[in-house]
């Protein structure tokens, strides 16, 4: 068996465990198997596609965007990811929602860390309403929760993060803490102990029955008189001093136990310092994360959309419209190496073909007499062939029909410059008057 058949085998059975562990919702325990299942084969698409929407189930959509988006360079045709992404595409407010959703996680990580815990506690309540499955607000409001000892609200988001994701390790920590501090840990206990510990009557048990013996009168009053003398030396030889200990030992148990609640408050305290320091980490990469995602028009995102629309206007033959798109494209912004192989490879075709389609398109509108979108499409071209003599002169002319002189000049003038033996060097000595 050759090297990469092997390969393929184990990804093969890290999906399917991936797959069983998804369908008991064990999400987090799913995504590490899935990972692994990439690892040995990066083309595996049923994987991908199966990881995407887990991100999307836990409210991570620009995770998911990213593996369908790869899964369908992979396999163009027949690919699962093709109706996750016309189902993003049809409704575009999805989109625009989970990037709200992330904005306002952000604020209230901010609040929290600068100590407006109400501020925060509000924030989260709003984000959980409008997507109840964004695991990271759960985990934040009940943390918040737990701070100021809420731990029955902290329970509850707790028990809705473990209802989507039930071996998820940071709720079910969050969890063990919560029920230490309300008493259902022991009652829990207990209820373990009692359930192992009866005992059913075997059929060879015996009941011994208690003695029978008649007793006259007197006797019977003799043994109430005796009865009296021994309970009474009972209650001051046995009880008393027993119930004396038992109230020192009581006492002690209760001193005791405030002495282990101090001491868990203090470990609590600790704990929760440390993953203060943890998630204000986790907000400083959130916000620059989120300057790069959300607060402009060259969002990754918005870049991750743009490159999907070329794509499906590859997949209808609709060169116009990708040609348009790719204009817009900033393929910097995106910097996973497999996406960035598809996009080496529109470029290598808009290279050859598209600044020609964008210079078409360009003297149409110019010749309908619709001047600035012709110069739009030719600013278009010329930023995917920047050397291209013909667009610069068409610019200028139109510049010059405008009355900006300025502008045509300059124009004619790298015309006339860069490409002296051209006949439009020429023109451009002629436009502009020399």
């Amino acid at each position: 068996m050759d090297y990469r058949k092997k390969c393929r085998q184990v990804a093969n059975s890290y999906y399917n465990l991936g797959l069983e562990k998804a369908k008991i919702r064990d999400l987090t325990g799913a995504a590490d198997c899935l990972k692994r299942s990439l690892h040995f084969n990066k083309a595996h698409t049923d994987a991908r596609n199966l990881l995407g929407l887990i991100y999307y189930e836990i409210g991570e959509t620009a995770d998911a965007l990213v593996q369908w988006v790869i899964s369908m360079n992979i396999q163009p045709e027949k690919n699962r990811a093709d109706r996750y992404l016309d189902e993003l595409q049809r409704k575009p407010g999805r989109l625009e929602t989970a990037s709200q959703n992330v904005k306002k996680y952000n604020q209230a990580l901010w609040h929290a860390q600068t100590g407006s815990d109400d501020l925060a506690v509000l924030q989260l309540t709003r984000v959980v309403e409008i997507n109840p499955n964004f695991l990271k607000a759960h985990l934040l409001l009940a943390l918040l929760y737990m701070a100021h000892s809420d731990y029955t609200k902290a329970g509850k988001s707790l028990f809705r993060v473990l209802q989507i994701d039930k071996n998820n390790p940071k709720a079910l920590w969050y969890m063990s803490i919560v029920k230490a501090n309300t008493g259902r840990a022991e009652i829990e206990k207990k209820k373990l102990k009692n359930a192992f510990s009866h005992r059913q009557m075997q059929d060879d048990d015996i009941i011994i029955p208690p003695t029978y013996k008649e007793n006259t009168g007197w006797q019977t009053i003799i043994n109430i008189l005796v009865g009296l003398c021994l309970g009474t030396a009972v209650i001051f030889f046995l009880i008393m001093p027993a119930s004396t200990k038992a109230i020192n030992i009581e006492h002690n148990k209760e001193m005791q136990v405030y002495l282990e609640q101090i001491n868990s408050k203090n470990l609590e305290i600790t704990k929760m310092e440390s993953t203060v320091e943890e998630y204000k980490k986790l907000k400083d990469d959130a916000e620059a994360a989120l300057q790069t995602v959300m607060n402009d028009n060259g969002g990754i995102l918005n870049q991750y959309q743009t490159l999907i629309g070329i794509l499906q206007a590859y997949k209808t033959d609709d060169f116009t419209t990708a040609v348009k798109l790719y204009a817009d494209l900033d393929p910097s912004v995106i910097t996973d190496a497999s996406v960035q192989a598809v996009i080496g490879e529109i470029k290598a075709d808009m290279d050859a073909n598209g600044y020609q389609e964008l210079q078409k398109l360009g003297e149409q509108s110019a010749a309908a007499g619709r001047q600035t979108e012709a110069l739009d499409y030719y600013h278009k071209s010329l930023v995917i062939h920047p050397d291209n003599p013909q667009v610069i002169f068409n610019m200028a002319v139109i510049y010059k029909a405008m009355g900006d002189m300025e502008n045509a000049n300059q124009l004619f003038g790298q015309v006339i410059m860069n490409y002296s033996n051209s006949d439009l060097a020429e023109q451009a000595k002629t436009e502009r008057g020399y």
